[in-house]
């Protein structure tokens, strides 16, 4: 860790608690949590020994001894929430996919820059160490001429109409929770696609069901992405070249272990994830890392740029799908 900032949570669902328990084990300063309930607020304060309680989001950001905010709402809430924190002078983590879509997110960035702080989407996969080590390998040539990438994101999740996820007045669907993150990945390695082609199936409440992609870049290289929160599928990726592959079990995104093959079958490289917790709290370090060096661009891994390029990219695959959501 870098000297710790004072992190305050603004809101308290699952995704919150997940971070905040990685936040906790390695050692963060979580200084303060806010929710539209007050009750809820103290519940969460409680179970993970957060000294200051705020029963309103507006309060939260202007807590005094709060210096950064993480957003875990819904993404339809993610850029008013992000401004307000941005506007009480916070430096923002905002949880994936960054906002509904290209505009909001590029909202983001305007306020962000012009205040002269962070805004820092909370794609957590791309700063484990094992995603940090196949970038090495890409770069070094390990994989000669990277050629495809195929991954996959799919869980059995409630078919019920009121669940968030099957929401589309909540942004749910398969895309923005899932898909976001092999999508992510794709632009992370191969970077801006220089085409586009995506098909889905929808589910009753018109919330996408499953979402398929693929990419094209002018060199010929391509990447395959499926998302779907209606079947389980093995939660692997590859990454394939031209003198060896990489094989990412499951589940990728998450700390995992990898090996680097070569076209005979022979693994070169085995490589075993060491990680305390979740591994959610290394995006923390990196956004103090930014703080601490006066970046405010995103960085190196997750420049805010690209999180705002991806946003127009899953816009392309909604219109391509034929998906909105309601106040578009």
């Amino acid at each position: 860790m870098t000297e710790s900032l004072r992190w305050g949570i603004l809101a308290t669902g699952g995704i919150a608690r997940l971070f905040v328990n990685d936040l906790k084990l390695n050692g963060f300063d979580v200084r303060a949590v806010g929710s539209r309930n007050e009750a809820s607020a103290a519940r969460f304060a409680e179970e993970f020994g957060i000294p200051r309680v705020h029963g309103s989001y507006e309060s939260l950001v202007a807590d005094p001894e709060v210096d950064v905010v993480y957003v875990a709402t819904p993404h339809p809430m993610h850029a008013a929430n992000a401004t307000l924190a941005l506007e009480a002078g916070k430096h923002v983590l905002v949880e994936k996919a960054f906002t509904l879509n290209a505009r909001e997110a590029r909202q983001i960035a305007e306020v962000a820059e012009a205040r002269g702080l962070v805004a820092l989407e909370a794609m957590w996969t791309r700063y484990l160490p094992h995603m940090v080590r196949i970038r090495e390998l890409v770069a070094a040539g390990a994989i000669g001429e990277p050629r495809t990438l195929i991954a996959d994101h799919t869980q059995l999740l409630p078919e019920d109409p009121a669940h968030r996820l099957n929401a589309l007045e909540l942004g749910g669907g398969a895309l923005l929770d899932l898909g976001i993150y092999p999508i992510s990945f794709a632009w992370d390695l191969f970077g801006a696609p220089a085409t586009v082609s995506s098909s889905a199936t929808f589910k009753p409440t018109g919330a996408d069901a499953q979402v398929a992609t693929i990419f094209t870049y002018g060199d010929g290289r391509i990447a395959s992405t499926l998302s779907a929160s209606n079947t389980r599928g093995p939660n692997t990726a590859m990454v394939l070249g031209t003198e060896a592959r990489i094989e990412i079990d499951p589940i990728w995104y998450a700390p995992t272990t990898f090996r680097l093959v070569r076209p005979d079958g022979e693994v070169v490289e085995e490589y075993v994830s060491e990680v305390n917790g979740r591994g959610m709290h290394y995006q923390a370090a990196a956004l103090e890392r930014l703080v601490a060096d006066g970046r405010t661009d995103g960085g190196d891994i997750l420049p805010t740029r690209q999180s705002v390029a991806i946003m127009e990219t899953l816009d392309l695959i909604r219109e391509q799908i034929g998906l909105r959501y309601p106040g578009e």
